[in-house]
């Protein structure tokens, strides 16, 4: 478990460094890692990227939505459906007034609105839909957002 921590909070920790903080050899920590691995514990590796601080323009939504469970199937195959969806960052099966989260990113709010409208509530199971627009990332996976440094406003007079 010590070694699933370390990688989840910093996956570009060497072996070597790895090795050290979780009291293992670096064979074993190579071994374990390709374990993972190999059995879809470790599903892969992301960089969390702070868009703001790019010339990139992205929206990124939460959208609540109310489902139709199938019988034996229950959520598992419209999640799916909704999951195919290049947009979809991911979906989360919850407890409360909704079935699923989802959470999409697009270029504008008229391209996540689109999605919405086009896309997300003309499917079969789904009942409802609820969008809230993520205005602004405090922290996320562990990782904070730190503040922008403002620029100075340049004032031209003439």
């Amino acid at each position: 478990m010590k070694l699933l921590q370390l990688l989840e909070h910093d996956c570009t920790l060497t072996p070597e460094q790895l090795a050290s903080m979780a009291d293992m050899s670096v064979d074993e920590v190579k071994a374990a890692i390709r374990h993972y691995e190999e059995e879809k514990v470790i599903l892969g590796y992301k960089a969390i990227v702070d868009w703001d601080r790019t010339d990139r323009e992205a929206v990124t939504a939460l959208i609540e939505v109310k489902v139709t469970p199938q019988r034996g199937e229950g959520f598992d195959r419209v999640a799916e459906r909704i999951y195919q969806y290049d947009e979809v960052e991911s979906v989360y099966l919850m407890s409360g007034a909704f079935d699923l989260t989802v959470i999409i990113s697009g270029r504008s709010l008229k391209e996540v609105a689109q999605f919405v409208g086009e896309r997300l509530s003309t499917l079969e199971d789904v009942t409802g839909t609820a969008t809230h627009f993520i205005l602004h990332k405090y922290k996320e996976k562990h990782l904070i957002f730190e503040k922008q440094e403002k620029q100075p406003k340049e004032w031209i007079f003439s």
